[in-house]
């Protein structure tokens, strides 16, 4: 019954490794779409999100179904509801590449203000973020887990750059800007709250590791 109970729950890590290369591709393909003004790439990402979301719903069914059968405890128990977390933010994660592919269409027929310069740099944070929690979670690495939690200072700078530029250097000083800037900033908000899905994560991979909450009190030197 152990030696079962342990093959389910390395295929429920292998779900979520399944749901997690699908978050990182749409990551991918949605700033793709962004930088080469692809419009069928950014519907791609749009459509292929069904996708994600029944593998969501598939996985915390699994779960649950987990929980009721074999009432694990101690880091079993920690694992699994972490498991139902870490899939909530993965979904969520997708859900924000869908959300950058839609600015794609209402920026496809318009000039950029200029060219992407921290837009990139702030999707190679997300993404490399996303994977070193991804990383932790497999490798069941608390130090690598807290690599991404001093990740996450680097994307808010870079999401306050954007926003400081686009508004300050383009709509302050000429408001027919505004139709090109304001895709721009919900893109880099989309992205640094891509982040923060990571820092979620990695703070969950903590918990199953450490046993220790360090949410909403962490602070990272």
């Amino acid at each position: 019954m152990e030696r079962h109970f342990d093959q389910e729950l390395g295929d429920l890590k292998k779900d979520l490794l399944k749901i997690a290369a699908l978050a990182e591709e749409a990551i991918r393909r949605s700033v793709g779409a962004l930088k080469n003004n692809d419009r069928l790439m950014a519907k791609h990402v749009i459509e292929e999100d069904a996708r994600i979301d029944a593998l969501e719903l598939s996985i915390d069914e699994k779960c649950i179904d987990l929980i009721a059968r074999h009432q694990p405890m101690a880091r079993d128990l920690r694992f699994i509801t972490s498991a139902m977390k870490i899939n909530a933010e993965l979904e969520r994660i997708a859900d924000l590449a869908v959300d950058i592919s839609q600015r794609v269409f209402e920026l496809a027929d318009k000039p950029l203000l200029k060219p992407l310069e921290d837009i990139p740099k702030l999707t190679m944070v997300a993404q490399r973020m996303v994977r070193m929690a991804i990383d932790a979670f497999v490798k069941e690495d608390s130090v690598l887990a807290l690599e991404v939690l001093k990740e996450d200072c680097e994307a808010d700078a870079l999401r306050n750059s954007i926003q400081d530029e686009l508004v300050n250097d383009f709509m302050a000083k000429d408001g027919s800007a505004a139709p090109r800037a304001v895709p721009l900033l919900l893109i880099a908000r989309h992205l640094e709250r891509i982040c923060d899905h990571a820092t979620n994560i990695a703070e969950d991979v903590i918990y199953i590791i450490e046993a220790e909450t360090v949410k909403h009190r962490r602070k990272v030197s």
